[in-house]
């Protein structure tokens, strides 16, 4: 069955690149992206995992934990990443579940059968501390994905999490937020020292509050 957000995202034992590991162990009390690959030696996966090992400091920021899977075995993915290494020149520096046997795959719902109906689409899964699915992105497996929006993403719904605030379109870290329309007028003023404006009485504009 899909998972949802809001649903707990489901826990596994896996090994790793790493070496095996629990998961919701491995996420701690932070915040985690799992994201996956239809199999080892694909070019577009090796652009996207030489990629986030170059930002992963940036998820480190954010206190979030990154992982990534492919349905290959773990020798496979350690002659993977040497490659992924030498073409992207950096060094993969988070783990990769060898998930051969699809268990973790079919847990999270990640093969599309009428995409394919033996390798994992490009899924990505926003988990929060409490364990819960805050997003789920697909992709077809042609297409990269772009971590800078993910990061983006994960701004706003720490963010989102913390205030009474939602993040308008296109939303980058530092600009003007959205009071969510359950706080009256009379809360805001006190929840928002900074001061709003009203457009409409459903779209009031706040300085983002923890900058």
């Amino acid at each position: 069955m899909a998972l949802r957000l809001g649903d707990e995202a489901p826990n596994f034992q896996a090994e790793t690149s790493e070496g095996k590991i629990d998961f919701h162990q491995y996420l701690g009390n932070g915040w985690g992206i799992l994201f996956s690959h239809p199999k080892d030696y694909t070019p577009v996966c090796t652009t996207e995992l030489g990629y986030v090992s170059k930002i992963k400091p940036e998820f480190e920021k954010r206190n979030v934990k990154v992982i990534a899977l492919s349905v290959d075995p773990v020798d496979s993915h350690k002659g993977w990443i040497s490659d992924i290494n030498e073409t992207q020149n950096t060094t993969v520096n988070y783990p990769i579940i060898a998930d051969a046997d699809k268990k973790v795959s079919n847990l999270y719902d990640m093969i599309h059968p009428n995409a394919s109906e033996t390798t994992t689409v490009r899924s990505v899964f926003v988990i929060g501390p409490d364990k819960k699915v805050k997003l789920t992105l697909t992709y077809p497996a042609s297409t990269g994905r772009n971590f800078d929006e993910l990061l983006r993403v994960i701004d706003s719904l720490q963010l989102t999490s913390n205030f009474s605030v939602a993040t308008p379109a296109n939303w980058k870290d530092g600009e003007d937020t959205i009071i969510v329309p359950s706080v009256s007028d009379e809360d805001a003023k006190k929840k928002f020292p900074k001061g709003f404006r009203t457009i409409k009485p459903y779209l009031r504009y706040t300085p983002q509050p923890n900058k």
